[in-house]
């Protein structure tokens, strides 16, 4: 008996020593908060989508806390809405919140993409891609079994004739479906974008023609007629420069297999 009461109080008196440890050194090495970034995280729309350039919503919530330049308008999936609230906690001018979207960057659909062989496989881009590439010629276009569809939180993108499109009434520009891209075709274009080239083949105009008749085949008569000189071709592909860009729409006329448009955002 004396043994299990020796034991007993053996055992309360190193938990007594350690638990007045832990008390010391929670004390001692204790850390400040700022409560701006718990009420920032709370709103925050918790996405974690990282459009803002940070490590999910708590790493821009510290990051705005622990920096005055930091811009409030980054969260694109919060809009107008968060951006007041930011603006509130932190005490800071809002300004005008920047609207982003996201663009498919391929034109490929069923109709003008050619197939190099028939795929039976799991219907995700991710396993196709797997398997040589996917079953299009264009190794480079949309696979077309909707991934970014399926990580999309606000249902704006969907799947029409085998191509991914995205519906700018509802996209928030928050950009999980560019992580979900295996071609990483997608792209986040704020508003300030104008005629969008949508084509990402850098193949050679003669090859690219051949694996879908929407390529951009290099002809450079965009960039030659572009009364703005704000299109310019580089490795076999048109790229806009949206400084430049007045939206004038004569790139769109011009090119022959139409893969410029002219960005919506409404």
């Amino acid at each position: 008996m004396d043994i299990i009461i020796i034991a007993v109080l053996s055992v309360t008196a190193v938990g007594a020593v350690c638990a007045a440890v832990l008390c010391i050194a929670s004390k001692a090495m204790h850390v400040e908060v700022d409560e701006r970034v718990a009420k920032i995280g709370e709103v925050l729309p918790g996405s974690n989508c990282g459009a803002c350039g940070y490590p999910g919503c708590a790493g821009y919530a510290e990051a705005l806390v622990a920096n005055s330049d930091i811009k409030i308008n980054l969260c694109t999936s919060g809009g107008g809405t968060v951006m007041d609230n930011l603006s509130e906690i932190l005490g800071v001018e809002g300004g005008a919140a920047e609207r982003k979207i996201a663009v498919v960057r391929c034109r490929g659909d069923i109709e003008t993409r050619q197939k190099k062989m028939d795929y039976k496989g799991i219907e995700t881009c991710a396993a196709s891609k797997q398997l040589f590439g996917g079953d299009g010629a264009c190794a480079i276009g949309c696979l077309g079994f909707g991934d970014c569809g399926t990580a999309c939180p606000s249902s704006a993108v969907c799947l029409e004739d085998g191509l991914a499109r995205i519906n700018p009434s509802l996209c928030t520009g928050c950009g999980l479906c560019v992580k979900a891209c295996p071609n990483k075709l997608i792209t986040i274009e704020s508003d300030a974008a104008k005629s969008i080239v949508l084509c990402s083949n850098i193949e050679k105009g003669a090859v690219a023609r051949k694996k879908c008749s929407s390529a951009c085949i290099a002809c450079r008569r965009c960039a030659r007629e572009c009364p703005e000189q704000a299109i310019v071709v580089e490795d076999n592909l048109a790229v806009v420069e949206p400084e430049k860009c007045k939206s004038c729409g004569h790139c769109a006329e011009v090119c022959a297999p139409k893969c410029i448009k002219i960005a919506s955002f409404s």
